[in-house]
């Protein structure tokens, strides 16, 4: 007579709960994915034969493709829920080795921020090709964020030392359920985020969106970016200051305007909206001569 494994029992069901919950997710995406990726991504995640990790990574590695050429909003969103959890470990492990008192949150949101802003830098050769370039982000955010508060000076760990297995921690029901909901909370606020910097960005000038595109995410030098556009490398600064002022300012008048508890920078005008009021910073400076 077999005795079944409460445990093994327990875990069967919870894999079957996520790849229940991960077709759900991937057939709400029909706006931004084709029929044949979802059926192939649906087809992964109805594959038993897969570990759950095994899902994760296929599915993300997908998703990061897709987000590559196509820059869907619902697939980064999904990028963010399938991996946050073990992104937020692997941050936390490295704050541990470090010595840091950094809040992880805060540095698991700049390397979302890094895989926003670099797609083209994906390489999807492998079924796991997210889990091992996200790693490679985590390590140069952690290291990033340490030399930023003036911490470089310590050894640095490889990154095949840190463990692969989730920190145990003691959870119920009712502390899951927060977890979760706060998670999906950090994700809805950080996409709206991403949403208006898209949004001012689109409404700057041309010249400006090309100096910005060029140093911020082609890793154009200063220099190489002045040559391309045709302007003295002064000016090129100048360009690249007043664009990055035009879409804080703006963002900090929508956010403003949303929150009675902030004080914006200038009053705003009562009967204005406040994406109209954040708009008008657009046309506050003019442009500088080549």
């Amino acid at each position: 007579m077999q005795v079944s494994d409460p445990q093994n029992a327990d875990l069967c069901a919870a894999g079957a709960s996520f790849r229940e919950r991960l077709g759900g997710r991937l057939a709400e995406l029909n706006g931004e994915l084709s029929s044949a990726e979802i059926a192939g991504m649906r087809a992964v995640a109805s594959d038993e034969q897969r570990e759950v990790e095994a899902v994760r990574d296929a599915v993300s590695t997908r998703l990061m493709e897709s987000f590559r050429t196509a820059r869907g909003r619902g697939v980064f969103g999904l990028l963010y829920e399938l991996n946050s959890q073990h992104l937020l470990v692997q941050v936390a492990g490295r704050l541990r080795r470090y010595g840091s008192k950094a809040d992880p949150r805060d540095v698991l949101q700049e390397v979302f921020f890094n895989v926003y802003r670099y797609p083209h830098r994906f390489n999807a050769e492998r079924e796991d090709a997210f889990r091992v370039w996200s790693a490679m982000i985590v390590r140069n955010t952690v290291l990033k964020h340490l030399r930023s508060a003036g911490r470089a000076g310590r050894s640095e760990v490889a990154i095949d030392d840190l463990s692969q297995q989730p920190e145990v921690v003691s959870a119920s029901p009712l502390s899951g359920a927060i977890e979760t909901e706060s998670r999906e909370e950090c994700a809805r606020v950080y996409m709206t985020y991403l949403h208006l910097y898209l949004r001012f960005y689109g409404m700057l000038s041309e010249r400006e969106r090309s100096a910005l595109r060029m140093v911020e995410v082609e890793d154009y030098s200063y220099r190489q970016a002045a040559d391309e556009l045709g302007i003295k490398l002064e000016n090129l600064k100048m360009v690249i200051f007043r664009a990055r002022r035009k879409i804080h300012r703006a963002m900090r008048r929508v956010f403003d305007g949303m929150s009675p508890d902030c004080r914006p920078a200038r009053e705003p005008r009562a009967s204005r909206d406040p994406l109209a009021e954040a708009s008008d910073l657009f046309e506050d400076d003019s442009e500088v001569e080549a």
